[in-house]
């Protein structure tokens, strides 16, 4: 489908309460730049649209719409190929340009291929561009925290300075996560003072809240702030 037809299907389908809630949520895009179309709805239309093929709209880089955004990338979840996958997603990763997008958009072929994505994720981590920083440190968050944790992950992580708040706020919620799942081997992060500052008080803070996390452990983690 071409970009004018997926246009005038997402402008159909606007919630206008909706998009002023969206425009709150993502202050750092012009509101107007936002139409107001619902995730589940987003999700749907993408899966349509990778069945029915949507390449002249994949093409059509930058988008102008977030939902288009969201769109392109919930387009590329469903390609089953890894490799063809990795490359669709690196070649869109440029033009994220809000915490949402980078978020939402998700990926079972990485999980199927835990032994290959590493290396992705070390030269993302190390981009100048921010969401891309930022879906590195999401993908280390979301797939290497249980079984398949390396303390070289961690390390790749507390490596980040980066002065964008949704840099820092990303990797205050892998620390503060990783606490939850992996807290032997991430309280020296914390003891020693590895992290950034900004990062060190917010992921002891966020960790703090954790239902999953005991409460001597937050006693101390506080003692740390």
């Amino acid at each position: 489908m071409q970009t004018d037809d997926i246009r005038r299907e997402l402008f159909e389908n606007r919630d206008e309460k909706f998009q002023r809630f969206q425009a709150r949520l993502i202050p750092n895009i012009p509101s107007e730049s936002i139409i107001g179309v619902r995730t589940p709805l987003l999700r749907k239309m993408a899966k349509r649209l990778y069945t029915e093929g949507a390449e002249d709209f994949l093409a059509d880089v930058p988008h102008g719409y977030f939902e288009e955004n969201q769109l392109h990338f919930f387009i590329l979840s469903h390609i089953k190929d890894y490799d063809s996958c990795v490359s669709r997603v690196e070649g869109f990763l440029p033009y994220v340009d809000n915490w949402a997008t980078c978020d939402q958009g998700s990926f079972p072929i990485f999980a199927k291929h835990k032994e290959d994505i590493p290396e992705k994720i070390k030269l993302w981590i190390g981009s100048e561009h921010t969401y891309t920083v930022r879906f590195a440190v999401k993908l280390l968050m979301q797939f290497f925290l249980d079984e398949d944790f390396k303390d070289e992950y961690a390390e790749m992580v507390a490596g980040v300075r980066h002065e964008d708040y949704y840099v820092k706020m990303m990797v205050s919620w892998y620390f503060a996560t990783a606490l939850a799942k992996q807290y032997d081997r991430i309280i020296p992060f914390f003891e020693e003072r590895r992290l950034d500052p900004w990062v060190h008080r917010k992921a002891i803070s966020k960790a703090a809240e954790s239902y999953r996390i005991y409460d001597e452990r937050k006693k101390y983690l506080k003692s740390l702030k």
